[in-house]
């Protein structure tokens, strides 16, 4: 099987899932596939944050998979 002819969505069907199955972490429970994770662009300085104008925002951030460890704890 030639990984290069494959799609990302088939990449992660055949590899990635069965390794964190293997891993011991619950699909059901602990990963979320396909997930949009911030609005568009935000600005970090110091310790305060703003998202971009609406305009200027880009498009979405998005995950192949995420997965938690607990309840609030994301790992991306």
């Amino acid at each position: 099987m030639n990984k290069r002819t494959l799609s990302e969505r088939d990449i992660c069907t055949k590899f990635i899932t069965p390794a964190l199955e293997k891993a011991g972490w619950d699909m059901q429970l602990q990963i979320l596939e396909e997930v949009s994770f911030t609005d568009g662009k935000i600005y970090v300085r110091g310790k305060i944050t703003a998202r971009a104008r609406a305009r200027a925002r880009g498009t979405r951030k998005r995950a192949d998979c995420k997965s938690s460890t607990k309840s609030g704890l994301n790992l991306v």
